[in-house]
């Protein structure tokens, strides 16, 4: 069996930059295993699969490690593909998720604005071991929603972080989301998940649904501009709507081919 592939890279308008996503369209779904393998075979931080139904789409997520409930970067390369590679013709995609419900992406000239849900974080305790296991620098605040949430006062504090990926692996959540108000916007972030085999993800779509309610409350209002400050770095126009969260981004294509399964 031949499956087409593509690999996009999303919130970035420029090659090698952005985050990387393989993305298969499929006619139906394969077994679980098979894209898990798949996935692992990829290596990248996530690759996404999709099935068309109706006027819309079904669509799922899987890092090298695991099938994962909700992914910013592989859904905006989704719709990218779809849009840019496979003639899609309207200028709204919906994907039907299992864990994150529907999923809107609208194409708005050379930008893709993804309807997401907002989860606002928490404020906690301070885990133990968390604050050691990103470095020397002291945070501000710690929060959690699916993921833990720590505030830094400055944008060099998270340029300065140095995790410690082996102690990172070992804590209860999905990943670890690192912010702090930025020099020229609104608000920078880095987020490491090296339980799920991405020990620094380059820009990460999830996180701004927990990044994105936090900082229009802090800062007083809805309407953002956000940096993640990976080596590859990434772009987002971000706006609180309710209990929704609008992330716009850009997104190029680099590669397509095919895979023999």
């Amino acid at each position: 069996m031949t499956i087409p592939i593509y690999q996009a890279d999303a919130f970035t308008d420029k090659l090698f930059g952005g985050n990387p996503a393989a993305i298969c369209p499929l006619n139906e779904w394969l077994p679980d295993v098979t894209m898990q393998m798949i996935a692992i075979e990829n290596n990248l931080a996530e690759t996404a699969f999709f099935v068309k139904e109706g006027a819309g789409y079904k669509l799922r997520w899987f890092t090298p490690e695991y099938e994962i409930d909700l992914c910013g970067h592989a859904t905006l390369a989704s719709a990218h593909i779809l849009f840019s590679e496979l003639g899609y013709e309207g200028d709204t995609i919906h994907f039907e998720t299992v864990k994150a419900g529907t999923l809107t992406v609208k194409r708005d000239g050379d930008k893709y604005t993804m309807d997401f849900p907002s989860r606002p974080p928490i404020p906690i305790e301070a885990p133990n071991g968390l604050a050691e296991a990103l470095g020397e620098k002291q945070p501000v605040a710690f929060l959690r929603s699916r993921d833990y949430f720590i505030v830094y006062e400055t944008e060099q504090d998270i340029r300065e972080l140095t995790p410690d990926f082996f102690a990172m692996s070992k804590m209860d959540t999905v990943g670890i989301i690192a912010t702090a108000p930025g020099d020229n916007s609104d608000f920078v972030s880095r987020f490491f998940a090296p339980g799920a085999g991405i020990p620094e993800d380059p820009v990460t779509g999830s996180a701004h649904c927990n990044l994105i309610p936090y900082w229009a409350k802090r800062l007083g209002k809805d309407t953002l501009h956000a940096y993640q400050l990976s080596a590859r770095q990434g772009e987002l126009w971000c706006e609180l709507k309710g209990d929704r969260v609008l992330m716009s981004g850009k997104a190029v294509t680099y590669l397509k081919g095919e895979i023999r399964v």
